[in-house]
């Protein structure tokens, strides 16, 4: 298990402050409780965004695919109570069997658990109803869960509220609050997620300098509910270990990008950061002049990487692997990089093409870095599917990973990327009931994850039947 695991979440150190109010001398129904109206609910109220305890459903007959890269296994029956997976046996077996359970027959169905999509942009700039729309195309293709890289976090934290209550169909969110240079902070994008502020200057999305008070920024990006901070760009190596080892300290994981620009990736790697975003620019550390920020537009130099596995990016690789480092590839945006430049000769032309993160990806996975399944993107709003099952694709087809690691890269692993690999991730008890059965078998070929039957969230079943497409106006803005 990497860092983050063992990591409180910010908003659950949060919570603990605020319920730690009685032991400073306040206690429920005491002076100063009239701002909190007059509501006088049970300790643990109920979850309006998942199945009640004790409505007990087994999914009989299924084959199973448990997300931790086991061979597939025929003839289980997995059985949830409310939000949770309580057993997971042969269908045979008492265990699969209990008095007065509600039956679903999943009997020419695979079942996997909830996929998590680990690099997703929901709000840049803030647009509720196409999130929303995308959202809901997510869960009802099988993505229970989702990573959101940095945005402007007072929409998503709505969005992220809404999701959990169960006020309209989407996953779980996951976020990160942003941290890079002071040259950085012209970008437009920055401009979009902080209007009615100042830019580099808001809790989520600050300005880092030798200067800066570093205890009560990294305070200030957990007080957003972040999961984690997200080191971008501009910074030298000193200031991302700086960063990093202070929000270790304040008990908070750290997302970074594999290059932040003058840091270069060894610099980042040996910041112990918990997640690298974006297997190309781990190409920069065999040029001889590293960019000296974000906005250099200079590309991997692929003939200073030579052919085959280059031994300094190996040396790279195994360091990862040893601190428990995820890799969040990001494979498509390349991809889809390459089909833009190539459609319209404008702008930039991309740092690097896909061919080359492809080769990066596997060289990473071969030497045992944990491989997660970010996008940073989406498809079209018609598309029947979102953009993570083309990023599978191309982990099983251009990467040559095998199908059932591709699966784990989009569960067990992307559930440790979030930092919440005990309640997901995986099928088994004691997990949150968190599945998508489909039609055909992804173990032969990754694309049959497309075919999917019905999605479960915290218990709840999403028929893909009654998905209602994006419309035209939800998806008008992409």
């Amino acid at each position: 298990m990497i860092r983050a695991s063992k990591l409180m979440s910010a908003g659950a150190l949060t919570l603990a402050i605020v319920l730690g109010g009685a032991a400073h001398g306040h206690e429920p129904g005491g002076a100063g409780d009239e701002a909190f109206g007059s509501w006088q609910g049970p300790v643990t109220p109920p979850d309006p965004g998942a199945a009640p305890k004790g409505e007990v459903v087994v999914y009989r007959d299924a084959t199973l695919i448990d997300g931790a890269g086991t061979p597939a296994q025929p003839g289980m029956s997995v059985v949830v109570d409310g939000a949770e997976i309580v057993a997971v046996a042969p269908s045979d077996s008492p265990a699969a069997n209990p008095t007065g359970a509600r039956v679903v027959d999943a009997s020419s169905l695979y079942v996997l658990p909830g996929l998590i999509d680990t690099h997703v942009h929901l709000a840049t700039p803030p647009n509720a109803r196409k999130a929303e729309g995308q959202m809901r195309r997510q869960l009802y293709s099988g993505i229970t869960a989702v990573r959101d890289m940095a945005d402007d976090l007072r929409s998503v934290a709505e969005l992220q509220r809404r999701s959990r209550l169960g006020e309209i169909p989407a996953p779980d969110i996951y976020f990160a609050a942003l941290m890079a240079g002071s040259s950085f902070f012209d970008d437009p994008r920055t401009i979009a997620v902080s209007q009615g502020d100042i830019p580099g200057k808001v809790p989520w999305m600050q300005e880092i300098t030798d200067e800066t008070d570093m205890p009560l920024a990294v305070a200030m990006a957990r007080g957003t509910y972040a999961t984690a901070i997200k080191i971008y760009a501009n910074l030298p190596g000193h200031l991302v270990k700086k960063i990093t080892a202070e929000a270790h300290r304040q008990n908070i994981a750290v997302w970074a990008h594999t290059a932040v620009f003058p840091a270069t990736p060894e610099e980042v790697i040996d910041a112990d950061v918990d997640v690298t975003s974006h297997a190309c620019p781990i190409g920069y550390q065999v040029m001889a002049e590293m960019p000296g920020s974000y906005q250099d537009p200079t590309p991997v130099d692929v003939g200073a990487l030579g052919d085959g596995d280059n031994p300094v990016i190996t040396a790279l690789f195994d360091k990862m692997k040893a601190k428990d480092i995820i890799l969040d590839a990001t494979v498509r945006v390349y991809a889809e990089g390459d089909a833009r430049y190539a459609k319209t000769k404008t702008g930039r032309p991309p740092r690097c093409s896909a061919d080359l993160a492809y080769r990066l990806t596997s060289q990473a996975y071969r030497r045992g870095v944990l491989i997660s399944s970010g996008t940073d993107g989406e498809t079209d709003w018609e598309a029947a599917y979102p953009a993570l099952h083309e990023e599978l694709e191309l982990l099983s087809d251009k990467v040559g990973m095998p199908p059932l690691q591709v699966i784990r890269s989009a569960t067990q692993i992307a559930a440790m990327t979030i930092g919440r690999e005990a309640e997901m991730g995986v099928v088994e008890p004691g997990k949150l009931a968190n599945l998508v059965f489909v039609s055909k078998d992804p173990t032969q070929d990754i694309s049959a994850l497309r075919e999917v039957a019905f999605t479960v969230k915290r218990g709840v079943i999403y028929q893909r039947a009654a998905y209602t497409p994006i419309t035209e106006a939800e998806g008008a803005s992409q």
